[in-house]
């Protein structure tokens, strides 16, 4: 993985739907963690479950992360002190490998997904009133290709299709799945699959 990161590709964005765009509003800039979680067991990745009241995506899987604030140097150092606000991960505990493509969501956001190593052990504090749960998916199972599913639903006038993955009770979907469909492309580019 850091070799694969090291070679410093750039990708063009994924766009999950353009309804944002098409209507001229502007994206709103936003970064995730995707935290690659080093067990002894094997590799696992750091997932939350939102509360159920939030405004934004509330109930859904996702990875730690949110809005770009003016404060923020870079989209690293928002899903760093996003990680560290929803679920207390020490940002020393984090070695950062690079960027996946930016995913425009359907919902306004431009999101730059930030991978990263992690070392436990974690002693993680969730932020009770963002962070319902967090899990720990096997990054074999995320990677696996078998494991991504097309669906579709009837949304803004359109069919809209999304990625899922759903793994032991979890229901991983939209953008975050489409971000781990995205890491795996981006890992096994020129591989057979």
């Amino acid at each position: 993985m850091r070799h694969r990161f090291s070679a410093g590709e750039i990708l063009p964005p994924v766009i999950e739907f353009d309804a944002a765009e098409a209507d001229g509003v502007p994206l709103i800039d936003a970064a995730v963690l995707v935290p690659v979680i080093v067990r002894q067991s094997g590799a696992t990745i750091l997932l939350t479950q939102r509360t159920a009241h939030l405004r934004d995506h509330g109930g859904q899987v996702s990875f730690p992360g949110g809005r770009c604030e003016d404060s923020d140097s870079s989209a690293e150092a928002t899903a760093l002190r996003e990680a560290q606000e929803e679920v207390g991960l020490d940002p020393a505990q984090v070695e950062i490998l690079g960027r996946l493509p930016e995913y425009r969501t359907g919902t306004g956001f431009s999101v730059t997904p930030v991978v990263a190593l992690v070392t436990p052990p974690l002693n993680l504090k969730l932020d009770d009133f963002e962070v319902a749960d967090v899990f720990e998916p096997p990054l074999d199972f995320l990677l696996d290709v078998r494991n991504h599913q097309r669906q579709s639903i009837f949304a803004r006038g359109a069919m809209r299709e999304f990625w899922t993955m759903p793994w032991n009770g979890h229901f991983i979907w939209g953008a975050t799945a489409g971000m781990l469909v995205s890491l795996q492309r981006f890992l096994f580019a020129g591989s057979p699959v």
